[in-house]
Formats: C-alpha cells, sequence, structure tokens
C-alpha cells in the first residue's frame, strides 16, 4: 500500500481537546468554551457553535439567501430556474410523460419555487426597510410560504450533484429558516451537523473494519481516522471563520493522502485475486468520496450510506475467496 508523506496525514487537530470523558453525559444544547472557541453538544457530539443572526425580516432574508445558494451549489445542475419562469417550469412539469425527465421538471420547478419565493421575500423587507410592515397573515407572507413548502415537497426529486440520493435535509433548509425562529434555525443545523459527523464515524469504523483485516491493506486505518478527523471539523466550520484557511487544506490533503491508497499484491496473488484488489480501491475511493458529500453538505446521507455499506459486503464477500 503506498501512503502520502506525512505532512499530508497528520491525525493533529486544529480543534482542542474538548473535554476527558466522565460518568455525566452532557445535556444536549449544553455550550462551553474552551481556547477562546465556542462549541455546543448534541447527540454525542460537540459542536463548533456560532450565535445566530439577530431576529429581523433582514436578518431571515439573509440567512434564507444564503441557505439557497448553498441548497444549489450542493444539487445537481440546470435546476436554478428563475423565479419569473416558474409558470412555464410547472407547464413542462404538468405535460411530462416520460418518467426520467418528469423527475428533472420537477427538479427544475422547486428550483423555480424556491426562487419565486425568494423573490417575494426581498421585496417584502424592502418594503419594511421603507416603515410598511407586513403581517404574517399578509398574502404575501402566505404566497411566499407556499412557494418554500411546494419546492420541499419536490425536493425527492432533486439529487445531490453527484448524482447520489436527494438531500432533503439541505434542501428543506430555507423553509424551516421561513417559518422558525433564527435560534431554533441555528439549533436545528447543530443538530444536523452532529448526525452529519456520526454518519462520517459509521462510514469511518466500517471501512476500518473490511480493509484493516486485509494484508493489503493493513497500513490504512490511520489515513481513514485522518480524514474523518478533517472531515467533520469541516463539517462545523463557517466559510466565514477564519480557521478555515487551516482546516480545509487539511480535509482536502488528508482526502488526496486516502485516495492515493494502493493495495499492497500479495505472493502468489491470482489474476482474480488482482481484479478484487481492483474493486478494493475503488470501493475505498467511493466511501471516501460520500464521506466528502457529507462534510460539505453537513447533512447525514443515510440512502446513500446504506447503499455503499451493501457494495462493501459484496467486496467482503469476494475479498474472501482471494
Amino acid at each position: 500500500m503506498r501512503i502520502a508523506p506525512a505532512s499530508s496525514i497528520s491525525t493533529e487537530s486544529v480543534r482542542p481537546t474538548l473535554f476527558a470523558k466522565t460518568s455525566v453525559q452532557p445535556d444536549n444544547g449544553e455550550r462551553r468554551t474552551v481556547d477562546g472557541s465556542d462549541y455546543i453538544y448534541f447527540h454525542g457530539y460537540w459542536v463548533r457553535y456560532y450565535p445566530p443572526l439577530e431576529e429581523s425580516l433582514a436578518s431571515r432574508k439573509t440567512l434564507i439567501d444564503h441557505l439557497t445558494r448553498r441548497a444549489f451549489h450542493h444539487t445537481e445542475p440546470g435546476i436554478n430556474t428563475p423565479g419569473d419562469r416558474l409558470d412555464t417550469a410547472r407547464a413542462y412539469y404538468l405535460n411530462q410523460t416520460d418518467p426520467a425527465m418528469k423527475r428533472v421538471n420537477a427538479a427544475m420547478l422547486a428550483g423555480a419555487l424556491f426562487n419565486r419565493a425568494t423573490d417575494i421575500f426581498t421585496a417584502i423587507v424592502e418594503l419594511e426597510e421603507k416603515g410598511v410592515r407586513i403581517s404574517r397573515d399578509n398574502e404575501l407572507m402566505k404566497a411566499c410560504g407556499d412557494y418554500f413548502k411546494e419546492a420541499l415537497e419536490l425536493g425527492r426529486d432533486v439529487r445531490h450533484f453527484s448524482g447520489e440520493e436527494g438531500i432533503d435535509e439541505l434542501w428543506g433548509e430555507p423553509f424551516r429558516a421561513f417559518t422558525l425562529p433564527i435560534t431554533a434555525y441555528y439549533e436545528s443545523r447543530f443538530i444536523k451537523v452532529a448526525q452529519a459527523m456520526a454518519n462520517i464515524d459509521k462510514l469511518a469504523s466500517h471501512v476500518k473494519a473490511l480493509y484493516c483485516c486485509r494484508p493489503e491493506f493493513s497500513e490504512i486505518a490511520p489515513l481513514v481516522d485522518a480524514y474523518a478527523t478533517a472531515a467533520k471539523h469541516e463539517c462545523e466550520t463557517m466559510k466565514s471563520d477564519v480557521c478555515i484557511f487551516d482546516i480545509w487544506p487539511r480535509f482536502v490533503a488528508a482526502g488526496e493522502a486516502l485516495g492515493q491508497v494502493e493495495p499492497r499484491i500479495q505472493p502468489g496473488c491470482s489474476r482474480d485475486c488482482s481484479y478484487v484488489m481492483e474493486e478494493a480501491q475503488k470501493t475505498l475511493i467511493a466511501g471516501r468520496n460520500l464521506i466528502n458529500w457529507i462534510a460539505r453538505a453537513r447533512v447525514p446521507m443515510p440512502r446513500s450510506t446504506e447503499g455503499y455499506f451493501a457494495r462493501c459486503e459484496l467486496l467482503r464477500e469476494r475479498m474472501n475467496g482471494c
């Protein structure tokens, strides 16, 4: 197995060791500060804490705009339909009969609904800045909420840019940011980051269980651990945080190191066994990629994870025959 230089796979974490394990488990939502950085605890994980924006329509618009751009960034290309083309997008969706094409038309319609909702909300914020107060019962606010809700319902037809499962949680965030108090929305995001971290750890453990017992990959554990650790740091860190200039390069370097792994072919390896080792290398890269997508989207991907585990089991059966 070829291993990248040690400088590329360092397991040293930029995040401080938070707290020694004790018999008393922290409560969900508990916060602590270590070395000037704030953390919040949810479901077994300490997550980097960032204070919510102030509660106002302007802040909510800023949040929704950011979340909408992020949703489009992580989903398949071609679905960021302008809001003024909503009627056209809906007509094509309703008239489409081919199932594969109808799914894409549904995703394009969902994009148009998101953009129409943000267009309306922008107008509402502009009116408020001019002294015109718009209540939640106003027709514009109701229309905005309806568009967000319909876009969320169509989210099942939206796929991650990789072609993997639709990332429902990420697609639904603009709607939650519209309906929830901003502090409640932030809490929901901290929970999702904790769940994403758990998903990353689950994948890393599965990869090590599959590969570390094989002589062809016997030295892989430090690489997997380094990447999982870097992925969790990337998952919890906002791009506006200055520490991203250390965390992002560490995440990329650890992923590249894991991607450079080659099996150490054993003496007497048959041609069939060499083919199995090629598949093992491809499966390892697929696991690395799935961890990457989870970390960057900051949401768990349970269906993709189960699909990957099924692939691993097929590989295990083939490797047992070598």
